[in-house]
């Protein structure tokens, strides 16, 4: 009796998670510590927006190396087909910290915004932003290419989380910059649109990660590419029944083929081997259940 899924190393992919979990960790601890200290050290509120971002960053990087490190487990008797729903949950971790570094930089903004603003000296604050600016746009696209090799729906919103910071930090830039040529509530406002760049991001993010963990299926154009994957199997008459849900980043296919009926078994379970085989090769798919069915009764 087998209890556990068959399960092999994937060794580049975990050299992948670790790359990305290594540059997100410390890429943003060097941002929240520098862009903490100047906004301290110039009193831009516009900084303190960005700056409670950074530490959002933080908190949800920590995150990250705890949930993927439970990602990358091999199954065990008490997740006998392994620990993929985990990453789900951090990538809701990480909407989280996004909503709290947003209210905290929208209460700051509001908050100055009505004290009348200030004159905000451009040297040390648009150097930090144009530092951080850079930065994370590296990160984003390291990252970004990273997510695309190992799938990964955290990794996705640590890279879309990244860009959204390169164009944070540019409203910061120019609330900085705009409080000393057009007005001081300039730096506010450039907070208040730093805070609802963040609820955007955020929003998105708990959106794909909510439907991750709820059983979402597959959009249009996926469901019909996994019937033609099918089709393609040498031996399958028709695809007569297919449902498709996520269970973490992946999903779990069920499918109803037709065989001729005269059929035998050893061919029957060869091609639904190979029904099986070609979708589970599919980057998008985690596992595949396929029942066989002869043609003369397809409607069962």
């Amino acid at each position: 009796m087998q209890w556990i899924r068959d399960h092999q190393s994937e060794p580049e992919i975990k050299q992948a998670y670790q790359l990305a979990l290594i540059i997100t960790l410390a890429g943003n601890i060097l941002l929240a510590v520098g862009k903490g200290l100047a906004a301290y050290l110039t009193g831009s509120t516009a900084l303190y927006a960005d700056a409670a971002n950074s530490v959002a960053d933080v908190v949800y990087s920590l995150a990250m190396v705890v949930g993927l490190w439970l990602v990358l487990q091999p199954p065990d008797l008490s997740h006998p087909q392994g620990h993929a729903r985990f990453e789900p949950l951090v990538g809701l971790s990480v909407a989280l910290m996004m909503c709290i570094a947003g209210y905290e930089a929208l209460r700051t903004s509001v908050e100055r915004f009505f004290a009348g603003g200030a004159v905000i000296e451009p040297g040390l604050p648009m150097l930090v932003l144009i530092f951080s600016a850079v930065s994370k746009a590296g990160m984003f696209y390291v990252i970004h290419k990273l997510a695309q090799k190992t799938n990964s729906p955290s990794l996705r919103i640590s890279a879309r989380d990244n860009l959204s910071d390169v164009l944070s930090s540019i409203a910061a830039f120019v609330g900085i910059l705009g409080s000393n040529f057009i007005h001081p509530l300039l730096d506010p406002i450039a907070g208040l649109l730093v805070s609802l760049w963040i609820f955007r991001a955020a929003f998105s993010a708990g959106r794909e990660n909510l439907a991750y963990l709820t059983g979402a299926g597959a959009d249009e154009a996926l469901r019909q590419k996994l019937i033609d994957t099918a089709n393609n199997v040498e031996g399958v008459t028709r695809v007569h029944h297919m449902m498709s849900d996520y269970v973490g980043p992946k999903l779990v296919i069920d499918m109803h083929i037709n065989l001729p009926g005269q059929a035998s078994l050893d061919e029957v379970h060869g091609v639904s081997d190979q029904v099986i085989a070609a979708l589970e090769a599919m980057p998008e798919v985690d596992r595949a259940y396929v029942h066989v069915e002869p043609l003369e009764n397809p409607d069962h």
